[in-house]
């Protein structure tokens, strides 16, 4: 299966070169390309792509607003944001907005790729240089205005499984942890996503930190 990709940025440069890694690879498909948010948001629309490529920094309607747009539209597309600066709050605004990753534009092309697999796939993403860094003191410290979903319908095992989801744990880890098969756990994380109503492993990680599952770790 092709995966489908819209590139969003206000650089014409940029969304060139993305568009010739992407297509490069047999399983990868640009079909659309977006100078600012309100465009990425239209095109996603238009065009149900399976990743968004969304710069942070664009005119009209920004990544994080045009973020937010996406996943509220029931869209299936995933985003994964991208941008130059290496900034704690966008990556908390990103994923509070509903990303379900975050790289640095540095990144290398086969990264890239795999990124986008990764993406397409539902597994939790961001760059390698920020990522404890916003799990350990922003995710904690910086309160979504939004409730987080609740609990309650989960049962003690999910609850156990959501936990370990928030330590950024894989499947296969948490099955070692939990003495289970890693199909148990997968069915345990599919169950967990939809009576929570999240769209992916990112925002599972957002709602264990909101409900005080994870506690930030000490420096």
């Amino acid at each position: 299966m092709t995966l489908r990709v819209v590139v969003a940025d206000d650089q014409a440069l940029v969304r060139t070169g993305f568009r010739m890694i992407i297509d490069a690879r047999d399983d990868l498909e640009v079909v659309g390309e977006a100078s600012d948010g309100r465009e990425a948001v239209r095109l996603t629309r238009e065009l149900a792509p399976d990743v968004v490529l969304m710069d942070v920094r664009m005119p009209v309607v920004d990544g994080i607003e045009a973020t937010r747009q996406i996943a509220g539209c029931d869209s299936r597309a995933r985003v994964l944001v991208l941008t130059t600066w290496d900034v704690d709050a966008h990556v908390v605004d990103a994923l509070r907005a509903g990303a379900s990753g975050f790289l640095l534009k540095d990144i290398r092309p086969a990264e890239l790729v795999d990124a986008i697999r990764l993406t397409a796939r539902g597994d939790a993403l961001l760059a390698p240089t920020v990522l404890s860094r916003v799990l350990d003191r922003f995710l904690r410290t910086t309160p979504d205005p939004a409730p987080p979903p609740s609990l309650q319908d989960l049962s003690g095992r999910e609850r156990e499984v959501l936990t370990l989801i928030g330590q950024a744990l894989s499947n296969a880890e948490i099955a070692g942890r939990l003495r289970l098969s890693e199909a148990t756990v997968k069915n345990h994380v599919t169950a967990v996503l939809r009576k929570l109503g999240l769209r992916d492993r990112v925002q599972a990680v957002v709602a264990a930190y909101d409900h005080g599952l994870v506690e930030p770790r000490r420096p």
